[in-house]
């Protein structure tokens, strides 16, 4: 659960210095889901730095799923509104 913490820009600032593609986005219930394409270094990098996430933020569960690719994201990160 997410709120005025800037834990999406953090997300993609993050994702942006790693060289991973993908999205961020907040969902209804407060959750924020993180899509990402990369290398395995590249996706345990991210974990980490989500897990620690931004100066305001206090992050208490990361899940992780693994997916496909989605070639509509797979060439840069970006914030997804799903409203």
């Amino acid at each position: 659960m997410v709120q005025g913490v800037g834990y999406r820009f953090f997300a993609q600032r993050v994702a942006g210095r790693i060289g991973v593609a993908g999205y961020v986005k907040n969902l209804r219930d407060g959750r924020v889901e993180v899509y990402a394409i990369g290398t395995a270094e590249q996706l345990r990098s991210l974990r980490a730095e989500l897990e620690r996430g931004p100066r305001a933020a206090e992050v208490s569960e990361i899940r992780e799923e693994e997916a496909g690719v989605l070639m509509q994201h797979a060439s840069g990160f970006g914030i997804e509104h799903d409203w």
